[in-house]
């Protein structure tokens, strides 16, 4: 049986030379975790921008596009429960650095591919190791913030995903048409190598960090208890209602992310006839609006507890909600009349994904352990590239047959759903009781 027993305020490692004092230093460390996703997301997103020319100087079709997009979601989908694992078990600091350098060495190789299957393959080896970065952003949050502020470290940290994904477009296009698209993977991938050695010169987990404060520290641990026992396994773990109440709206919002990044590139090209140097103005307008969903969906959290009344599940229940309304946009894209309404549809499909993505990834860090946290991220993040996966199948079959219209419909169908089974899963106890 699990016990707990509280944490004693002011104790912490003893000062070493050379490391003084950093005030609020909790937020440098998420702002070091959000630039390791930037890393991540500049990678990963490299192939949808090269996507319009590899498919020419290839050869390779839409379907078959979809087949090295899948290699990519299967990887990181059987993975993010293993990363989970090794990150609570190895610890953070090294597990990240060790992922962090492996997914660099294969984004650089992606530039070796001379075929549609190799370029899969590649892809594939990048899905293993690229998993490890939501795991270890709500490890980080869970370790260093209470409970009141880890909405918006996770917002800020999950701003590196649609950050990444922005600087993609403008970045690789650059790169290719100065050099070649080999390059753009060379260049976007090796960045992750600098990223792993600033992590594991500067990361330490609170109780070891020389460069923190104790009134900080006193902040961090006021009112958390450190749980002594065995540790829940897997299995104990998916056998939780809470589990499945954060479990399936995720893979019910993670088609829209996918979409956005592998997917709408080659719309615009396709049913919009942009050009590569088209995309690139453009392409990256909707991850500048999940940059703003993001962050400011992690500041709602905490608003709604202050001015409404709602209980911290509660007001992340409904922040999840809200998200859900706003997609309703991107539903529509296929009623846009142009191209500018169709980025701006887009837009607010982005803008209302980070705020579900934000706070369901923060549920995590609210109904588990911080000893499983990892685990139990990595378990819910399997179910929802799970989803992404299926649907980008599904895009794959379809979208030459029937247009993107209808796919991008059923968008905002699945969050609606997926905040109608949060609320349903969960049953927060919507308000702070009043004595």
């Amino acid at each position: 049986m699990q016990t707990s027993t509280p944490v004693v305020p002011g104790q912490g490692p003893q000062r070493r030379r050379g490391w003084p004092v950093i005030h609020g230093l909790r937020w440098w460390i998420v702002g070091l975790v959000c630039l390791g996703v930037v890393a991540n997301y500049l990678a990963r997103n490299s192939l949808a921008v090269l996507g319009p020319q590899l498919k020419l100087k290839m050869g390779f079709s839409t379907q078959q596009y979809s087949y090295i997009v899948a290699a990519f979601q299967f990887a990181y989908t059987v993975m993010q429960p293993v990363c989970g694992w090794v990150i609570d078990r190895l610890g953070l600091r090294l597990s990240f650095a060790l992922f962090a350098i492996a997914w660099s060495v294969i984004g650089a190789l992606h530039g070796v591919a001379g075929g549609w299957r190799s370029l899969a393959v590649f892809r594939g080896l990048l899905g293993l190791n690229q998993a490890c970065a939501i795991p270890a952003g709500v490890k980080s949050v869970a370790e260093w913030f209470p409970g009141k502020e880890r909405s918006v470290a996770v917002g800020y940290f999950n701003a590196g995903t649609s950050l990444g994904a922005m600087l993609a477009p403008p970045v690789v296009v650059w790169l290719a048409l100065r050099w070649d698209w080999r390059a753009a993977f060379a260049v976007t991938g090796l960045v992750g190598i600098f990223w792993s050695a600033v992590w594991w010169a500067f990361y330490r987990a609170p109780a070891d960090h020389p460069a923190l404060g104790a009134a900080e520290r006193d902040h961090i641990l006021a009112g958390r208890v450190e749980t002594r026992g065995p540790r829940a396994s897997a299995r104990d773990i998916v056998k939780r209602r809470g589990f499945w109440a954060i479990a399936i709206p995720r893979f019910l919002a993670e088609p829209a992310w996918q979409t956005f990044s592998f997917w709408v590139p080659l719309y615009l090209a396709t049913e919009r006839h942009m050009d590569l140097k088209g995309i690139a103005l453009f392409a990256w307008l909707p991850f500048l609006a999940a940059e703003f969903g993001g962050i400011l969906g992690g500041y709602l959290s905490p608003f709604l507890m202050r001015r409404c009344g709602l209980s911290l599940l509660g007001s992340r229940v409904a922040t999840v909600g809200i998200g859900a309304v706003i997609m309703i946009g991107p539903g529509c894209v296929g009623l846009a009349g142009t191209t500018g309404v169709a980025i701006a549809l887009f837009c607010f499909g982005g803008f209302a994904h980070q705020m579900i993505s934000g706070l369901l990834n923060t549920l995590t860090t609210d109904v588990f352990a911080q000893s499983e946290v990892g685990t139990a991220n990595g378990l819910t993040g399997m179910a929802s590239w799970t989803g992404g996966l299926l649907f980008s199948l599904l895009v794959g079959a379809l979208a030459e047959r029937m247009g993107y219209g209808p796919l991008f419909a059923c968008l905002s169908v699945f969050d609606l759903l997926g905040a109608a089974i949060l609320v349903s899963l969960l049953r927060p106890q919507w308000r702070v009781p009043t004595l």
